[in-house]
Order: C-alpha cells, then structure tokens, then sequence
C-alpha cells in the first residue's frame, strides 16, 4: 500500500465534543529545506515548525494568510513557517551563529511564539506566547490555553534523516452554555479519553501508514467522521514582478550607480534561493523616474 504524503486529515469524533487532525508531511518540508544548508537540529525544529502551522491553520475557520515565528536570543535568532488556509507553505530559519546544537530551547533560547493572522477579510490578529515549554508542541498549546482558552493536544514528529514531519492535534470542542456540570465532566474525560489514544502514536506508524489505516488504528473503538483530505504544498510566491515592485522603491541615481558597478541588479529570494537579475534595458522605467 501507497502512502499519501503531503495530506492534512480532519476529522471529528461522534458522540464527544472534541475534533482531531493528523498532517503527514515529505516533500512540502523537502522544498522548503532543499536550498538552505541548516544544520541537523535547524531542519528538524523547522519542519516540527511546519508541521505545527499545518494544525494550527486547520484549526481557524477564515480565509487569508498565517505566520507563526519563533524568536529568541539562542543561535537561531528567527524561524517562520507563513501558510494560507489552502495549505500553500514556506518557510525560513536564520542563524546568529554556527550550532549543531538539538531541541527548542537550545537553538531558540529565551524567546516568543508570535502568531500573526490575516484574513482576506477584516483586520489582522496577533497573538504572542513565551517559548517557556520543553517542545514546541506544549508552546502550542499553551498557545490554545491562553489565547484561544480551549483544552488542545498536540504532538509532532521528525525522523532522523530529516525526511519526513508529521503531526496530530487533539482539541476540546465546548458545548452550549445551558450543559450541565454532569454533562461538561463526561466532555472533559473523553477529551482525556481521546488524547490517551493519540498519545500512543508510534513515530514508524504515523511515517508509514495512510491516514485512514492509522486512525482506524488508534481510534477503532470510537466514531471517526473523516473530512475530504486536504494537500500541503511549499508554494514561494516570489516573482519577477514582485522583484520590480521593490526595485520601483529605489532612487533611480541610486539604481544608475549599481547598474554601472554591476552591470545588473539582482535579487534572491531567500526562501527558495532564487535569483532574479534585471539589465539597463529592463529597468529604463525605473531609471527615467522622477520620485515626487
């Protein structure tokens, strides 16, 4: 049997008030690491990174874009991960210092989780949690906790060849405001119920295994309503005309100077490392231009 890869699974349980998610992840996180040279430890809290904005992104009902930073005074200075609610990805890590060092704590330091959501529609949200926790998978829902204030689980995955990421999320979903303290107890143990099953999760099976296999695995005593699968794809979204867009910002005796020492002006991206170069002849525009 095939493995799909690339794939967000949602799902809820009937019968309980809580809903699950499982993202599998391979050549989503090859694209976005494949032209940096990050060191061991980078790649995979870069790709635990990813994994997480998947789930986190799955969780929120809008359509726009989202950022989840890391930010600390540890040899990795920055990471983002910035996705959309189709699941388009990239991602970047920028380095203060050379480290082989592993985990959270020792590459971020003392820092912040900053979340940044801005919907298509209607102002931007941000919200701001301290990377006090071991893992980034208990910051996250220390993340839920404080800003979202709904009981959440989360767990992610890397191999050791920095292959492959995964991850899972477990959330409470609240009833209505005229449920019984009886009844919000039973809602409570069976989100504990539920996480207890997703707790054991083998890293070998959520690697290895299609979706549908291994929820049937872990939760084949419950009722699992499964959701149409939802693919995950590095999508950049650098451009030529982006590049231009930029290069319209600058002094065109600024733009005359580099043209004449260079021959060119060029651009990188630097999540993906491509490189944009721009002649006399394509930048005449930008060189006739007189700023007001």
């Amino acid at each position: 049997m095939t493995k799909n890869t690339d794939i967000l699974n949602r799902y809820l349980f009937n019968q309980k008030h809580v809903r699950g998610e499982l993202v599998q992840l391979q050549q989503c996180y090859q694209d976005i690491i494949a032209n940096h040279d990050y060191p061991q430890g980078v790649r995979q809290l870069l790709g635990e990174l990813l994994a997480a904005t998947c789930l986190l992104t799955a969780t929120i009902k809008f359509d726009g874009e989202i950022s989840v930073q890391l930010q600390g005074d540890g040899p990795v200075g920055y990471m983002v991960i910035n996705g959309n609610h189709k699941q388009e990805m990239r991602g970047i890590a920028k380095l203060t210092q050379e480290t082989q060092a592993q985990g959270l704590k020792n590459l971020i330091g003392k820092g912040n989780m900053i979340i940044t959501i801005r919907p298509s529609k209607g102002e931007a949200y941000q919200g701001v949690v301290a990377l006090d926790a071991d893992n980034l998978a208990e910051c996250l829902a220390h993340y839920f906790e404080v800003s979202e204030q709904i009981p959440t689980k989360i767990w992610l995955f890397s191999d050791k060849d920095n292959q492959k990421v995964a991850g899972s999320l477990v959330q409470f979903l609240p009833g209505t405001d005229d449920t019984d303290d009886g009844d919000i107890e039973k809602q409570q143990q069976d989100f504990q119920h539920i996480c207890q099953l997703t707790n054991t999760i083998k890293t070998q099976e959520i690697f290895n295994l299609d979706a549908e296999v291994l929820l049937y695995r872990l939760y084949h005593q419950e009722e699992v309503r499964l959701f149409d699968p939802q693919p995950v794809k590095f999508v950049c979204g650098c451009s030529q005309k982006k590049c231009l867009g930029a290069i319209a910002q600058i002094e065109p005796s600024e733009l005359k100077s580099i043209l004449e020492e260079k021959g060119n002006v060029s651009m990188t991206c630097e999540y993906c490392k491509t490189t944009y170069s721009f002649d006399e002849q394509i930048l005449a525009e930008f060189l006739t231009y007189k700023k007001h």
